[in-house]
């Protein structure tokens, strides 16, 4: 191959970098500056001064309040907030929309400050599109013991989700392995050597074009829910993104995934005694579930 080509593949760099690097004389093969359209031979020797990696680019979150999110507890170690849609759980490169740790800043609330510097006192996060409760360490022993019992598993996570059509059996286990789809980065999917993934669910109601269901999720993959019934051709309804019925969205006013964290259980990290939050339904999920009950 190429040298450009061939290294673009061996380092995952791209071929505009590599060609950049060549006729920098950062490329060596026997020792001999090689160009780009050089060709790379069997048993010869490759040398590669690599590019300086970038530099952390720093991302804060400004407080700025939320209108919709409400504080449904608060101690010295936790709070927890009922997230609105279209607010993401912490800043991200590319994203400048409202964020749960600016609002909490806003509101005059101190958060851990372990993780990342954009991430500090989260323990779990909630799709932008997706509204619900969540629970954020004020504490740093929280943070510890927090980001423990979610990694082993400990907390119960229970969402409400209207999907399309009526799964089967209707109560079950969806046993699926996620990560990132093969050819669309921004989405996720069921792949052979993905992460090992979970969902048990309950029908609660069935409609005559869809279902309600009753969803505990095991493990905590990105998109999860969202994935793992759209492999199964029942999509989220309004789930654009992974195959909903965009009819039907449009029909019950819907212009996001019905999917609603309803509630979260845990030990609480001062003292170990359970304790579940509950979120009721925001009013776009509220009026789509009517029209589909008239």
């Amino acid at each position: 191959m190429r040298v450009d080509a061939g290294l673009a593949r061996l380092l995952g760099l791209s071929r505009t970098v590599v060609a950049t690097l060549a006729e920098d004389g950062r490329i060596e093969v026997d020792g001999r500056a090689a160009g780009k359209s050089d060709r790379l031979v069997a048993g010869t020797w490759l040398e590669v001064a690599l590019p300086d990696p970038e530099g952390p680019t720093e991302i804060t979150a400004a407080p700025e309040l939320v209108g919709g999110m409400v504080v449904l507890h608060e101690d010295d170690d936790i709070v927890v907030v009922d997230k609105p849609v279209g607010v993401a759980a912490h800043p991200s490169p590319g994203w400048t929309g409202p964020t749960v740790i600016g609002g909490l800043a806003a509101l005059g609330i101190r958060v851990s400050t372990s993780g990342a510097a954009e991430r500090q006192g989260i323990v779990h996060r909630l799709d932008v599109g997706t509204t619900g409760v969540m629970v954020v360490a004020k504490s740093e022993h929280a943070y510890t013991v927090l980001k423990r019992a979610f990694k082993e598993r400990t907390v119960e996570k229970r969402y409400h989700a209207i999907v399309q059509g009526h799964p089967d059996p209707s109560s079950g286990t969806i046993d699926a392995p996620i990560d990132r789809h093969p050819k669309h980065d921004y989405r996720f999917a069921v792949v052979a050597d993905g992460k090992p993934s979970v969902t048990h669910y309950d029908t609660l109601e069935a409609f005559r074009s869809a279902s309600l269901l009753d969803v505990h999720l095991e493990t905590g993959r990105t998109h999860q829910i969202r994935v793992h019934f759209s492999a199964l051709r029942h999509p989220c309804v309004g789930d654009i993104t992974y195959g909903a019925d965009p009819t039907l969205a449009k029909r019950l006013g819907l212009t996001r995934q019905w999917l609603h964290a309803r509630t979260l259980g845990f030990h609480h990290p001062a003292d170990g005694r359970w304790v579940e939050f509950t979120s009721e339904y925001p009013a776009d999920l509220e009026s789509a579930l009517e029209k589909l009950r008239d």
